[in-house]
């Protein structure tokens, strides 16, 4: 069972290099699998309620919030560790441009020796598509063709590809992730569409605040999702991040056991729960976790 590790977001300690190096070095030290970084280019004021996990809409962000640009972060991360894997939960990729993307992702995984994990999404907030320029409607198709069109970029010596939103031919893209083939692709959300992602073109899948059951039903759909693609559902890997869900049970063996006995390969868990952006403090929050809860899945 691997674990992941969703740093601190907050002001003055995520952007600061004296704290980030020592911190994903410990992660490193004490054997955590995976960082994962979030992305969000903007957050606009009054924004339409649209966030998709909480009754009211809104996100659960503070005012010392900070999401730095998450493959720039897990570039300088990547710098001082040498066996963390590099995962975004997730990137917006259907708010990027899939060449520039491609680039950018197959650069961080060939300097970090194959360690990039690209969690792709499809976001929720208007306002920050508006902002980007960047048209909100037909977000699920940009992203499907995003994946598609990245993977043929890397791949192909000449490539081409012709969809909706993504266009390109006979083009050659230099930078190419460590194996020269591809980079995994994690699908996140929690929806049925989500599910059906994932089986279709996904690496992998990471929902975010979704129950056991639900879990277990997304993973299903994989399941049926795969086989009508022709693909192995087998071969995507699952992950999840139980707190997101309920953040009083961390700690609770039968909670986080009903995730990977439905199939979770790995196990995320967060500093916030850890409740300390002391660098100490969650390196015993960590180990205690593993003790407690990873050496009994």
């Amino acid at each position: 069972m691997r674990l992941g590790y969703i740093p601190p977001m907050t002001k003055g300690i995520t952007d600061d290099a004296a704290y980030v190096i020592p911190l994903v070095e410990m992660l490193e030290e004490v054997g955590v699998e995976s960082v994962w970084t979030v992305e969000h280019v903007i957050m606009a004021e009054g924004y339409e309620p649209l966030y998709p996990y909480s009754d009211d809409g809104r996100a659960p962000t503070a005012p010392d919030t900070l999401m730095p640009d998450p493959l720039e972060w897990l570039a300088f991360a990547a710098a001082r560790t040498r066996h963390l894997n590099l995962c975004t939960a997730v990137v917006v990729a259907s708010q990027h441009s899939a060449a520039i993307l491609a680039k950018r992702v197959a650069t961080l995984d060939a300097l970090s020796g194959g360690r990039v994990r690209l969690g792709v999404g499809i976001g929720w907030q208007r306002e920050e598509y508006e902002a980007i320029g960047v048209a909100y409607r037909d977000r699920g198709r940009r992203l499907d063709e995003t994946i598609e069109s990245m993977r043929v970029l890397w791949r192909e010596q000449v490539a081409t590809y012709h969809g909706r939103h993504v266009n390109f031919e006979n083009v050659h893209m230099d930078a190419r992730p460590a194996n020269g083939v591809d980079v995994p692709i994690l699908i996140g959300g929690s929806s049925e569409y989500a599910a059906r992602r994932a089986g279709r073109l996904g690496d992998g899948w990471y929902p975010y605040v979704i129950s056991p059951e639900d879990f277990e039903m997304g993973v299903e759909t994989i399941d049926v999702s795969a086989r009508q693609a022709g693909r192995d559902a087998s071969k995507v890997e699952l992950s999840i991040w139980p707190a997101s869900y309920d953040f009083t049970k961390t700690f609770d063996l039968d909670f986080v056991k009903s995730y990977t006995d439905a199939g979770a390969a790995r196990v995320v868990i967060s500093a916030g729960e850890s409740q300390t952006t002391d660098i100490g403090g969650q390196r015993d929050f960590i180990r205690r976790y593993q003790d407690e809860i990873l050496a009994k899945l």
